[in-house]
């Protein structure tokens, strides 16, 4: 068997191959979910107990790189059932900032829209089009009429992305703040599911379908 798979938010795997690169991980393999899921929550089980099933007997250990994400408790039930473990928190906003610091961003400002490097990327397919707001541009102030600004939680000091996210804000009538995270949680996690009894050895991680 291998050693660890992680199931992961597609929208993290770019940064967990950096993490798993740049901390010379070895024997971890990664399999996601589609990044998709962000708008559609409910499908999140399904779809984790899916990739559970195809892997169970494959790995000493399968841990899951995933926050609740909206699934109001069903994902930890059903990891709970399978016995998977999970980085802790209610989204990526979260364990990017850090639970501390995303508490008191929260405090201070309830209507708050929070972007990850991700979301930054793809803002115009997962939210705008994603939420049919290209085709029904009403939608834009049923979803968002009631925030008030918008957070980039940057975690790469890329220009490009600091200024599609002020564009971003612009777009959906929000102030806008910056903040870099870096991977915050999401290394410490993969640090510590590598180093909890994985074997010794010399192949890389490899990403599955």
């Amino acid at each position: 068997m291998r050693p660890l798979l992680i199931i992961a938010c597609g929208a993290l795997a770019r940064e967990i191959g950096w993490v798993i690169k740049a901390g010379g991980l070895k024997d971890i393999d990664l399999t996601c979910l589609p990044a998709d899921l962000h708008n559609r929550p409910g499908r999140i089980p399904a779809e984790m107990r899916r990739k559970i099933d195809a892997n169970e007997g494959k790995y000493e250990r399968i841990v899951a790189l995933y926050a609740d994400c909206g699934t109001g408790g069903m994902l930890d039930e059903l990891l709970a059932e399978k016995g998977v473990e999970r980085i802790g928190g209610a989204h990526c906003y979260a364990f990017f900032a850090g639970e501390q610091t995303f508490n008191k961003m929260h405090e201070d400002e309830v209507g708050t829209f929070y972007l990850t490097d991700y979301l930054v990327r793809f803002f115009d397919r997962l939210i705008i089009e994603g939420l049919g707001i290209d085709r029904h541009p009403e939608l834009e102030k049923v979803y968002f009429g009631n925030y008030k600004r918008l957070i980039y939680l940057a975690q790469t000091e890329d220009p490009d992305l600091q200024r599609n996210a002020e564009a971003a804000a612009n777009r959906l009538g929000l102030a806008y703040e910056y903040h870099f995270t870096g991977y915050g949680g999401l290394g410490d996690f993969i640090t510590e599911q590598a180093r909890k009894g994985v074997a010794d050895g010399s192949s890389d991680h490899r990403i599955l379908a």
